[in-house]
């Protein structure tokens, strides 16, 4: 087996059920395992397996915000999503962090394995229930970059994230939203957490990267 794969899921269960079938299968070898982001974006950097198996919800964390930073890094793995959440802002934020598939844990062993080899291989899989909502994902990822991209913030937050990433001060801000200055430097402090980064320049470029504050806010 060629294909070298990390698993990352909250349930232990889950990851043994999944190493011994990809196993089995002759698929992969499972080269490690996380139950969370954070170790699992550290394996990625001292592993650099083939493909990255990851759920939505982690412990303690997001996988959305995980795959973005796996995906984001220096040699980067394919990444597949096998989540019992497919509701739509969850594959629209899997899309754009970067992952090339998305496939309901409820699917038949059999078509686990071939979406998990596809992806292993450079290509993409998506379950049925997925597939069938395509094209009304891919509009949305046009139509509504910050909350597909930043899905952890809340509407308010991201309405602040894309005014700093225009290039407004927290008095300016505060104007427009008509919000006192504290509560902006509240909502701030929780974007800088919620996104990991160490100041208002980095979040505005994640920000932009993502595609918000790229119009002149009038």
């Amino acid at each position: 087996m060629d294909v070298e794969a990390l698993l990352v899921d909250a349930h232990p269960a889950f990851r043994d059920g999944l190493r011994a079938a990809l196993e089995s299968a002759g698929i992969a070898r499972v080269v490690g395992e996380a139950g969370d982001g954070v170790s699992a974006v550290q394996m990625v950097a001292a592993m650099q397996p083939d493909v990255v198996l990851i759920d939505v919800t982690l412990n303690g964390s997001s996988g959305i915000e995980a795959t973005r930073r796996i995906t984001g890094g220096p040699h980067a793995p394919h990444v597949l999503v096998i989540s019992a959440v497919d509701d739509d802002d969850a594959v629209i934020g899997a899309l754009r962090a970067g992952a090339k598939g998305f496939i309901d844990k409820a699917v038949s062993r059999e078509e686990l394995l071939h979406g998990i080899h596809l992806v292993a291989h450079g290509g993409a899989a998506f379950s049925p229930s997925v597939a069938d909502r395509l094209p009304a994902y891919f509009s949305a990822l046009h139509e509504v970059p910050g909350r597909v991209a930043f899905p952890d913030l809340t509407d308010r937050e991201t309405q602040i994230l894309e005014l700093l990433a225009c290039g407004y001060d927290n008095r300016s801000i505060s104007r427009r939203l008509v919000l006192a200055e504290k509560t902006i430097r509240n909502h701030i402090t929780r974007i800088f957490t919620k996104l990991d980064v160490p100041d208002r320049m980095t979040a505005a470029l994640r920000a932009r990267n993502a595609g918000l504050g790229l119009e002149h806010v009038s």
